[in-house]
């Protein structure tokens, strides 16, 4: 996990002719504009690294497992990030741990 205090000193050491203090300015207004326009219901695409968009949660049927009641929740939207390309090409290159396989029996155990 990176946070965003760890992402500002990360920059800071590779950018490290400009104050820390600009680059969490930077960081911090980057944050801001994008979840200024996310609220506007706009469409943010990072060309390389991806796009967040908001996905419409309709209203569904529920309950609530403490004390068992039923209820439907309320409608609402939810940010959706979506890997560019390359994003999930460096991802996929940079990873020591193999992909599993998604097959939890083999045709091979079977005897």
């Amino acid at each position: 996990m990176l946070i965003k205090s760890q992402l500002i000193a990360e920059i800071s050491q590779h950018l490290s002719h400009l104050p820390e203090k600009d680059i969490a300015l930077s960081v911090n207004s980057i944050i801001e504009q994008m979840s200024e326009k996310l609220s506007q219901g706009g469409r943010i695409e990072i060309r390389g690294f991806g796009s967040f968009c908001l996905h419409y949660r309709p209203p569904r049927k529920a309950h609530n497992p403490k004390t068992g009641e039923k209820l439907v929740t309320q409608p609402k939207y939810a940010v959706h990030f979506k890997p560019g390309k390359e994003l999930r090409e460096h991802v996929n290159a940079s990873r020591d741990i193999p992909l599993q396989d998604t097959n939890m029996g083999d045709a091979d155990d079977a005897d």
